[in-house]
């Protein structure tokens, strides 16, 4: 996926494309927390196209990459450009724009499908609580929990370290109309089976005598919150 192929300039003349005015003062070209021995130096912009997409709007790769030059031509004459078209395998899947930046091995796109192989790794081993995705992996293999049983061990799973009293966990699970209150021993009975699906990670859900239960960090238990970190390059 790394290789990369200088894009030809086309015999065919590209649309002439002008620049729209600013409906606001553009911002000033340094910004200014940036370093005083640092300043920019220009640009890089990915564009996530493949030539069945480009075809079917009636264009090609080297007829936008033309007519940009020859925007920024007009726009910035001393400007230096340098085009080149990102490879991927044929059938290999992903969003157009991640496969450009990991082709031309754009920093922020290794970093991320690095700490994805290294969660990958980390799943296969011991118990995984996905939050995002509301799934329990226990040794890389998803676990048939239910609905309740994951909000269960999500609710202790998120109070690391606190003691649950069976009223607390009454009122917070069983909140519906639609559902049947349970009495405080019948949180035993949930979490019986909850500890059988488990398996031999049974101990992550701690009894404390006559109180309730506790999720304490354990090295068999990785948490995943899910990714939301917007890219640091975006405009």
């Amino acid at each position: 996926m790394s290789n990369i192929a200088t894009l030809e300039r086309p015999a065919t003349r590209a649309p002439h494309l002008r620049a729209v005015p600013p409906l606001v003062e553009p911002a000033p070209a340094v910004a200014a927390d940036l370093p005083a021995t640092r300043s920019p130096r220009g640009f890089a912009l990915y564009v996530g196209l493949d030539e069945i997409k480009a075809a079917e709007a009636g264009v090609s790769l080297p007829l936008l990459v033309d007519a940009l030059r020859r925007t920024l031509a007009e726009l910035a004459p001393g400007a230096e450009t340098h085009a080149t078209v990102a490879l991927a395998p044929h059938g290999s899947g992903g969003r157009d724009l991640d496969v450009v930046r990991l082709a031309l091995q754009e920093p922020g796109a290794i970093a991320r499908t690095k700490a994805a192989e290294e969660e990958e790794q980390d799943e296969d081993y011991g118990v995984t609580v996905d939050i995002s995705r509301k799934r329990v992996l226990i040794d890389g293999d998803s676990a048939a929990f239910t609905y309740k049983e994951f909000e269960l061990l999500q609710y202790l799973v998120l109070r690391e370290g606190r003691t649950i009293e069976r009223t607390e966990l009454v009122g917070a699970l069983w909140q519906s109309p639609d559902d049947e209150t349970p009495g405080e021993r019948t949180i035993d009975v949930h979490v019986r089976r909850l500890r059988a699906k488990l398996g031999r990670y049974e101990d992550i859900v701690r009894t404390v005598r006559g109180v309730g239960y506790r999720f304490d960090r354990h090295a068999d238990v990785v948490i995943r919150y899910g990714h939301g970190t917007p890219s640091p390059d975006r405009f």
